[in-house]
């Protein structure tokens, strides 16, 4: 195993703070999709992290502070909106193996290389939809389904409500990736209101003890307290003409 020294050994003890004890081998898994993703990377635009000791920290570690942020019981179904590579869902998987993850992306090259690394790995209970989440809320599969719904690129943050709202049954969670967030805050609070948006928390990872690690960083965490109405998410077209 190389979980022991390198990138991934220094992730472990950053993780440990954050609650989160990972063994030798969920490391060891986070080392091999790191290599496959720099690999793969040489022929999908998947990333513009390509070192090594880069991606440890801000896919795999950044991935991980989602546990610090909310209680969990390890048995969530969690939905990851513009999955991207795979982060944060597989990154969540490998680190609780109880939750079932659906990762969502809509471009068909990343869709297949998430697909490749969880075969790799042998995430059985992470499964990759090739769609855009628009087009997944018409269907009563998904819609108000999951505990936990999580985007770390998907635009702003009003936009992210829109997008992982109606996932959400009453009670669960949005977890949102930002840098800087005042500015998004005031459109957020009305996607929110419309949306069924309840309690918001807002965790710097400085508040996390990693502040070296992840300078910058905020994970917003918005509850869901009512229904979310059928007429969203809108289309993109109408997201587009009348933005939050």
């Amino acid at each position: 195993m190389v979980a022991r020294t390198g990138p991934f050994a220094a992730v472990g003890r950053d993780a440990a703070t954050l609650g989160l004890h990972l063994t030798d081998s969920q490391l060891d898994l986070c080392s091999r999709y790191s290599g496959a993703l720099i690999e793969a990377n040489e022929t999908v635009n998947l990333t513009a992290i390509t070192d090594p000791a880069d991606v440890a920290v801000k896919h795999f570690l950044d991935s991980f502070t989602a546990f610090a942020v909310r209680p969990w019981s390890g048995h969530e179904r969690l939905v990851d909106v513009g999955s991207g590579a795979g982060f944060p869902g597989l990154a969540l998987q490998i680190a609780v193996p109880g939750l079932s993850v659906t990762c969502i992306e809509a471009t068909g090259k990343k869709a297949r290389a998430i697909e490749g690394f969880r075969d790799l790995l042998h995430l059985e209970r992470a499964e990759v939809e090739n769609a855009r989440a628009e087009d997944l809320l018409r269907t009563s599969a998904h819609r108000e389904r999951y505990d936990v719904a999580t985007a770390r690129a998907l635009g702003s943050l009003a936009h992210c409500v829109e997008l992982l709202f109606p996932f959400l049954r009453v009670g669960g969670d949005a977890i949102v990736w930002k840098g800087r967030v005042d500015a998004e805050l005031r459109s957020a609070e009305r996607a929110l209101a419309a949306l069924g948006g309840g309690a918001v928390t807002i965790v710097p990872t400085a508040s996390l003890g990693l502040a070296e690690q992840l300078p910058g960083r905020s994970l917003v965490v918005m509850r869901k307290a009512r229904p979310t109405p059928d007429v969203y998410p809108r289309t993109p077209a109408e997201m587009k003409r009348r933005p939050w």
